[in-house]
């Protein structure tokens, strides 16, 4: 009998950790279907606009079909539209824009140093003291990037170190920026908001440079669609899902599986190259965001 009970209470764990692992799994192509949108010649306008903007209607779709959909008013409307206006917006651009300039595989390790990004924006902004735990975890961090940058220049280029480690910058000021509203918000309703808004200013962007067209090619739409729905929707969902299981820490844990399913996918579809720097730095850098999760 104890046995079944047992058996019984692991269940919901098992079902939290594969969600987490059906979410990094999603957001581990979007680095690839990003380069088929550049081999589509599809402008990063253009991909992110129907990315926030398809990806939006199936978050509201989902949260309607659970009857929960909230209107939000006053100042959580004001953060949501201005994290997804501004730091959703940045990270997302400048992650595409990093995608020109190094493999799928080498984009997604670099993002990847945002938690430590967010060690030190609470540092610097809350006066949070920096433990010896985080330490380690910030130097593991920072020396897998010198490692992947100094030792493959086959993949890696220092321009796009630059602007991906801006976009990691950029996802951490939008995780700091979130936490007030998170308190009285529910996350995929704050999501809900975020990216139609990050859709609006790619519109924006998009006009004035001149960037924003609509696809006809059937082929340039099922890019898209997969980019929507396979790389955004559906992750955040199953995030989420996953999230109610098993926790915040363990979540974050589980999800270092995405750089290395960017990592496989671009060398199995590109034939990226994968050295031993990357796979020492990479582990390097996913080992820093497991210490800081333990932490």
């Amino acid at each position: 009998m104890s046995e079944y009970l047992s058996h019984r209470t692991l269940e919901p764990e098992h079902l939290g950790i594969a969600l987490i692992l059906v979410s990094a799994i999603g957001f581990g192509t979007l680095g690839i279907f990003g380069i088929y949108a550049q081999r589509a010649g599809l402008s990063i306008p253009t991909v992110l606009v129907f990315r926030f903007l398809l990806a939006g209607l199936v978050i509201w779709a989902f949260l309607a079909w659970r009857g929960e959909t909230t209107i939000l008013r006053g100042r959580p409307l004001a953060i949501a539209l201005a994290l997804g206006g501004l730091g959703y917006t940045a990270q997302s651009g400048l992650y595409f824009l990093g995608l020109e300039y190094m493999t799928a595989g080498l984009v997604a390790i670099v993002l990847y140093t945002y938690p430590a990004f967010v060690v030190i924006l609470a540092v610097l902004t809350i006066g949070e003291r920096i433990s010896r735990a985080m330490l380690v975890a910030l130097c593991l961090a920072f020396g897998g990037i010198v490692l992947v940058t100094g030792a493959n220049p086959a993949g890696a280029s220092l321009v796009g170190v630059v602007v991906v480690l801006g976009a990691a910058l950029a996802y951490a000021c939008y995780i700091t920026g979130s936490r007030a509203v998170l308190e009285t918000v529910d996350p995929l309703v704050l999501t809900a908001y975020v990216l139609p808004a990050a859709a609006a200013s790619f519109v924006g962007i998009g006009t004035a440079t001149g960037q924003l067209a609509i696809p006809t090619a059937p082929s340039a739409w099922a890019i898209l669609l997969s980019i929507a729905i396979v790389a955004t929707a559906v992750p955040v969902v199953a995030f989420f899902a996953g999230l109610r299981y098993i926790g915040a820490s363990r979540a974050s844990i589980v999800s270092t599986a995405e750089p290395p399913v960017t990592v496989v996918l671009g060398a199995a579809l590109f034939a990226e190259p994968v050295t031993v720097a990357t796979v020492v730095g990479g582990a390097l850098i996913l080992a820093g965001v497991i210490v800081l999760e333990r932490e």
